[in-house]
């Protein structure tokens, strides 16, 4: 009964057991505690069955919502020395790294005039290549160029030469632009090319 413990999770003195042969027949409880499993007529395909009598029901334990917990206010744990949240701050670790902070913020605002920079140089209505990494280059026309709701930064609306895109120019519920289903992507400023590159036949 011991080691069925682990197996069905209730305690052994809670423990009836059943021993079934191979066509479901009841062959005997297993209620001599010092018997050994060798005693009883066992043979091939039995199974041993367990009545809980614990009283737990399947599952009960597995909620955890419905667990007391306790909770503290974030203030007062504000104010707490051997917490997590302090040791952190004190050894300026993650979001506690004030330089480091600085450091991506100042990255993330190079980057953003970098691509700022980049849209501006692109007109609507220009030809212009994309090439996006992993896929062949393509040849578009430009038709929208700035921010957009479904992603932050800026964003190259594009009407391909071939049904090689996502959409016909509406993301999210919003038209940035009008093309056919299957011509339109956006692409970042970096991955397009404006130029002189004629429609493929």
């Amino acid at each position: 009964q011991c080691k069925l413990e682990l197996v069905v999770g209730s305690p052994a003195s809670c423990m009836d057991l059943e021993l079934y042969s191979a066509r479901d027949e009841l062959l005997g409880r297993l209620d001599r505690d010092e018997a050994l499993l060798g005693s009883y007529p066992v043979a091939d395909g039995c199974r041993v069955h367990v009545i809980d009598r614990s009283g737990a029901r399947i599952g009960e334990y597995e909620d955890v919502s419905r667990v007391e917990k306790y909770e503290m206010a974030d203030s007062d744990y504000e104010k707490r020395q051997d917490s997590v949240r302090s040791f952190l701050r004190q050894q300026r670790w993650g979001r506690y790294d004030e330089e480091a902070a600085r450091r991506r913020e100042a990255e993330q605002q190079q980057r953003r005039a970098q691509e700022e920079a980049l849209a501006a140089a692109l007109a609507v209505g220009a030809r212009c290549q994309v090439r996006v990494p992993g896929q062949p280059s393509k040849r578009a026309t430009v038709m929208y160029v700035g921010e957009t709701d479904f992603k932050p930064g800026f964003w190259v609306g594009v009407r391909y030469d071939e049904p090689l895109g996502k959409h016909d120019g509406s993301v999210g519920g919003r038209r940035y632009f009008e093309c056919q289903p299957k011509y339109g992507a956006f692409v970042k400023p970096h991955s397009v090319t404006p130029g002189d590159f004629p429609e493929e036949e």
